[in-house]
């Protein structure tokens, strides 16, 4: 299984996710310029990978902030804020990122910079490793919600490895239910404009020869009329106190169909992913994206010139839609305020808000 994210020596690799499956290469970011870059370009992407992303991009500024001579102390301010402004929606950015200035606060102005650079190499390696753990867990719980060789199940967007830091939310518990002879096959929409379905789940799948269906968005509908799939998984960028799920665009059409034909639609995400400060999905800020990535198809302009593009890279989906949310504290079921008031109270969850 390819790592999204490897950091060594100092130096940040993340896998270039736009040239997928047709070239692995990674990109070696030295400075933090280049990971928020990365992040902005979708080279890497999935919310539990864009945390860790800029976890390290923070690392690397700080130390640069030393060789350059820089006012250390502003300078991270200004770096957090930078990295904050390259996606608005997934949650998980904002989180890695006040927990890297947490750390950074324990620290007085008088500490010798490379102690406080030290410490958030410390941290941002804890972020990558926990989201590892993480999503085995998550995996474990979500298998669980299925029996033994009955289903075929319908994802959406990618939310497998390539979005984490390991193992996957809901590929990652696809896989297990897998492994477990749970589930037979999974249909994958393509996932339109970007196709992170098609590039990037399908491959997943197909490395580990799990049997993949890929669709069209538009199929979805007529696959489940037609009983071919008996749930739907699918992951989240953020997580409303109510439950509503912010997560790639289209996801709500899904969600809506399955409720019509009677599927259950589960998503599967970290608590990293909850946003305990907004009270539902009218409040999750959706991030809108060039006009290209819909006028164009593989560099080839399909559109006609001059006309209006509306090019939203998420949609909410409230909560009556979705089943069960799937974290690594359990599997949560509505009334989904209780459920996340009850998770925001859980004494063992540092929430590091």
């Amino acid at each position: 299984m390819l790592q999204s994210i490897i950091w060594s020596d100092g130096v940040l690799q993340l896998l270039n996710q736009t040239l997928l499956p047709a070239k692995i290469e990674y990109i070696s970011c030295r400075d933090w310029q280049t990971v928020a870059e990365a992040i902005r370009r979708l080279e890497v992407r999935g919310a539990p990978a864009i945390g860790a992303a800029a976890a390290f991009g923070l690392v690397l500024g700080a130390r640069e902030l030393i060789t350059t001579n820089e006012k250390f102390w502003p300078g991270i301010t200004e770096i957090a804020a930078a990295l904050r402004k390259t996606r608005p929606t997934a949650v998980n950015l904002f989180w890695a990122i006040d927990r890297m200035l947490s750390v950074a606060s324990r620290y007085d102005q008088g500490t010798d910079p490379a102690i406080v650079v030290a410490a958030l190499e410390d941290e941002a390696q804890a972020i990558a490793a926990e989201d590892k753990e993480v999503n085995k867990k998550i995996s474990l719980y979500g298998a669980q919600l299925f029996t033994r060789g009955e289903y075929a199940v319908l994802t959406h967007c990618n939310a497998g490895a390539l979005a984490t830091v390991a193992f996957g939310t809901a590929l990652g518990v696809i896989r297990q239910a897998w492994a477990e002879g749970k589930i037979r096959r999974v249909f994958v929409d393509e996932t339109r404009p970007l196709l992170q379905g098609a590039r990037l789940t399908a491959w997943e799948l197909a490395q580990e020869n799990i049997p993949v269906t890929l669709i069209t968005d538009n199929m979805a509908g007529w696959v489940m009329k037609n009983g071919m799939v008996q749930a739907v998984l699918v992951g989240a960028d953020r997580i409303a106190r109510n439950g509503d799920v912010a997560n790639k665009i289209g996801t709500y059409s899904v969600a809506v169909l399955a409720k019509e034909h009677g599927i259950p639609f589960f998503v599967a995400a970290p608590v990293s992913t909850f946003d305990f400060t907004i009270a539902s999905g009218a409040d999750i800020p959706i991030e809108e994206r060039s006009a290209d990535e819909v006028s164009s198809f593989g560099g080839i302009r399909v559109a006609p010139e001059g006309i209006d593009i509306y090019n939203p890279a998420f949609d909410v989906t409230p909560n009556q839609y979705i089943t069960a949310i799937i974290t690594e504290y359990g599997v949560l079921r509505p009334p989904y305020d209780r459920a996340i008031a009850n998770l925001a109270n859980n004494e063992k969850i540092n929430l590091r808000r």
